[in-house]
């Protein structure tokens, strides 16, 4: 089918696909068009990656846009939701307007109603929906990206309610899926009443096969060989084979450490094959990938970058994976070394991709597990780029010659598992059926399981009494936690359970700070315990460091709740990932327990009961990162203290900035006097700052670093920085007259202009650190601030 025979799609389209070098569509596409994809016909697309999915989902919205309707693409990543939208925005020259959301899950997002295609995550779309958009009613087209996706039990279930949700406000909704080839694409099919179009075709060759020896087997028989030298891995040499062809690699390992360790080795093979205008330019983006942050992370990235490769992982900041997923794309970089995140949408294509570890890690199997079926295919679709690549090569290591024939059976001959929702989760539960109640979907225990109905789970099982089961348990949950009430069978949200959902929590995470903060109230807080703290740059608060609140002195008042005892309240609940308790921390973090034990929001466990102890301390550690952050501790100072990286610095500061907004909502709805303390420390959680910083913080342009150096030069608020001696601020911005005159002129200074402004150097602060700074009244865990040159805000992390 010629992309000149489209109909029903905006005026310019055909022609512009044309005119782009889309002459004729593929042969999935064509079957999707002629399964009426461009007459608002439901369709699941079960393809594999590169065979042109994307361009399916663009004529379903431009036909429902030219009908005069409105699209929805949902993604499972915010990285993919940017990426789709960039691609989409194409089609504005056509009058079509595209718009993304991905965050502020208490938000209507009102201003989409605007948007003929908007790009949201499940979970975006989720809260839209639960915080009644109006819009929401008027989509026409939902398209759902990497649908397979329901089978993961994190953001399976959410994806699978929020579809059948859609589909009941939105009567005939067309609703196109797209996933990679599965084995039970029929039965996603018939869940969304949908047709099917499945096909094994690729726009370019894809070879498969095992490399054993000094040479690469492939699963037709044919072989090629690639020796490797007495000393060299398997993985180099296959790497430095591509390189001869001017093709790029993409190895997946099995962990951030051996991603790490795999791109500082493979960046000697890479660097091999750089020339001096790929060095200038490569040299260009390391400086980028510094200035995103300043941890060792940071600086290895960057290292190997500079030699043509690069690791990726979700432990990077977000502006570091931008900036090697664009320049792997470009061919710049040469070989990425990644964990099995970089399979997840993200389109990275390479010439090889080489399987290198297909084993990893699961607590829950007790050791190592290989990899699903469909998982290592959808690693292997990322071989092979359409108009740049010949062809592309999927290769898997063997060691011996039975492991490459396990290898064949195991994933090159075999088909990849079916799709199976996760939904009868109790914890997936618990929040959905919340939402479904408070949203009005159901009134009534039969009415919600006639919804669930609507869901992959119920085309799927065959014990519909388990549904039933867990469902009236999670009602039993919901309705002693005072979230819901039954009356003469009507099921209703209470005005909290409302909020709650509202907010996005799992009620459980709410019941959870909702009892911490009675549970202060209740005991008038911890009159002359622990409320603020300052620790050594080097370790742990001491007993002899704690000392009362300020609030507390004054008779008859009952101190507020501490920093660090809002932020273990907050990661003890199941919307925070805690950090793992690693070998010697168990002590560490017990001593810490007992030192600080009177600033908990909650009852410490038994050391005896050694599941919830465990979970306390794990809490308890995460919590003292998030502290570490708000006494302006150096990034790379708390990735080396926890090891982590600055992406997962920014994912715990991002979630406990949410959850602390949420508890300030809860305890003001619920009239706990605790409502000041907990927004004093999500405020400090957002700008990772001091109490004395917060207004300066605030200030956009400044952040953390900017601010502890005009504090300490004297200039302490937004009212000094309208009035202060310009020299004075000058010399603690470093002397940079842009940024002064921008940070004064969102501070609404009448004069922002720094022309002819000379730094005063004798008022420029010394390098701030605990001994030099005051005492705050709120809670505390040491650290120093940064003294370097670079500012330093939650920016520097995406």
């Amino acid at each position: 089918m010629k992309t000149a025979d489209l109909t029903g799609l905006p005026a310019g389209v055909p022609e512009f696909f044309h005119e782009g070098g889309i002459e004729e569509l593929y042969p999935p596409q064509a079957e999707a068009v002629e399964a009426g994809v461009t007459d608002g016909e439901s369709l699941v697309a079960s393809i594999p990656t590169a065979s042109g999915k994307t361009f399916i989902a663009e004529l379903a919205m431009l036909s429902s846009v030219r009908r005069g309707g409105k699209a929805l693409y949902i993604v499972p990543l915010r990285a993919l939701a940017s990426e789709k939208k960039a691609e989409f925005e194409r089609f504005e020259q056509f009058g079509v307007d595209v718009g993304v959301s991905t965050g502020n899950y208490d938000s209507t997002s009102e201003w989409l109603a605007t948007r003929d295609i908007i790009v949201a995550t499940s979970e975006k779309v989720d809260s839209l929906v639960r915080n009644n958009a109006s819009w929401i009613s008027d989509l026409t087209c939902v398209v759902a990206d990497e649908v397979h996706l329901v089978d993961d039990r994190h953001r399976g279930p959410t994806l699978e309610v929020t579809l059948a949700k859609l589909q009941k406000i939105n009567p005939g909704l067309q609703v196109v899926a797209l996933s990679a080839t599965v084995g039970n694409a029929e039965e996603v099919a018939d869940w969304l009443d949908a047709s099917l179009v499945r096909s094994d075709w690729r726009p370019i060759d894809l070879k498969t096969g095992v490399h054993y020896g000094n040479a690469i087997n492939f699963d037709d028989g044919s072989q090629r060989e690639v020796g490797v030298e007495r000393g060299e891995k398997q993985t180099a040499a296959l790497v430095a084979d591509t390189l001869e062809e001017g093709g790029s690699s993409l190895v997946f390992v099995n962990s951030r450490r051996n991603a790490e360790a795999a791109a500082k080795r493979l960046a000697d093979v890479s660097d091999a094959a750089l020339t001096p205008a790929e060095r200038d330019e490569l040299s260009e983006l390391a400086a980028e990938i510094r200035d995103v942050s300043d941890t060792e992370t940071s600086k290895d990235l960057a290292r190997a970058v500079a030699k043509g490769a690069a690791f990726h992982h979700a432990g990077l900041a977000p502006d570091h994976r931008s900036i090697v997923e664009s320049a792997f794309r470009d061919r710049l970089i040469k070989v990425v070394s990644a964990t099995p995140t970089l399979a997840a949408g993200v389109n990275t294509p390479s010439r090889r991709v080489v399987v290198r570890d297909w084993r990893r890690y699961d607590g829950e199997f007790g050791g190592m597990k290989p990899l699903n079926v469909l998982e290592v295919h959808q690693m292997m679709g990322r071989a092979g780029r359409p108009g740049r690549d010949p062809y592309g090569e999927a290769v898997l290591l063997a060691k011996n010659a039975d492991e490459m024939d396990e290898l064949f059976e195991r994933y090159l001959w075999a088909d990849p598992e079916p799709v199976r929702s996760k939904l009868a989760a109790e914890p997936a539960l618990r929040t959905h059926v919340l939402a479904t109640v408070a949203s009005g979907f159901a009134n009534s225990r039969e009415s919600l399981l006639e919804f669930l109905d609507r869901t992959l789970y119920a085309t799927q099982t065959d014990d519909e009494g388990r549904l039933k089961q867990v469902t009236d348990s999670v009602l039993r949950y919901l309705e002693v936690n005072d979230f819901v009430e039954r009356d003469d069978g009507t099921l209703r949200a209470t005005g909290i359970g409302h909020t709650v959902s509202r907010l996005y929590l799992d009620p459980m995470s709410a019941a959870g700070i909702i009892d911490g903060l009675r549970e202060w109230e209740r005991k008038g807080g911890k009159k002359g315990e622990a409320s603020s703290t300052e620790a050594s740059d080097s370790g742990f608060v001491s007993a002899s460091d704690l000392r009362s609140d300020e609030a507390s002195e004054s008779a008859g008042d009952a101190p507020k709740p501490t920093a660090l005892g809002l932020y273990h309240l907050v990661s003890r609940t199941p919307d925070m990932y805690q950090l793992y308790l690693k070998s010697g921390d168990r002590s560490t973090y017990t001593e810490l327990c007992y030192e600080r034990e009177g600033e908990f929001l909650g009852h410490v466990p038994s050391e005896y009961d050694d599941v919830a102890f465990e979970d306390w301390l794990a809490a308890l550690k995460t919590a003292k990162l998030l502290e570490d952050w708000s006494m302006e501790v150096d990034e790379d100072r708390i990735t080396e203290r926890y090891g982590v990286g600055p992406g997962d610095i920014r994912g715990k500061v991002d979630t406990a900035e949410w959850l602390l907004g949420a508890a300030e909502q809860l305890a003001g709805e619920l009239n706990l006097g605790s409502n000041v303390a907990v927004r004093e420390a999500k405020k400090r959680i957002e700008y990772g700052v001091r109490e004395e910083l917060l207004n300066l913080a605030g200030v956009r342009g400044i952040g953390r670093k900017r601010a502890r150096r005009l504090f300490e030069a004297g200039v302490e608020s937004r009212a000094d920085l309208r009035e202060a001696d310009k020299s004075v601020i000058l010399a603690a911005l470093r002397g940079r007259r842009k940024t002064a005159e921008t940070v004064l002129e969102n501070v609404g200074r009448r004069d922002p202009a720094m022309d002819d402004v000379k730094a005063d150097e004798s008022a420029a602060p010394a390098e701030f650190t605990p001994a030099s700074a005051s005492r705050s009244a709120s809670s505390g865990g040491g650290g120093r601030g940064g003294g370097d040159d670079d500012q330093s805000s939650l920016g520097d992390f995406g």
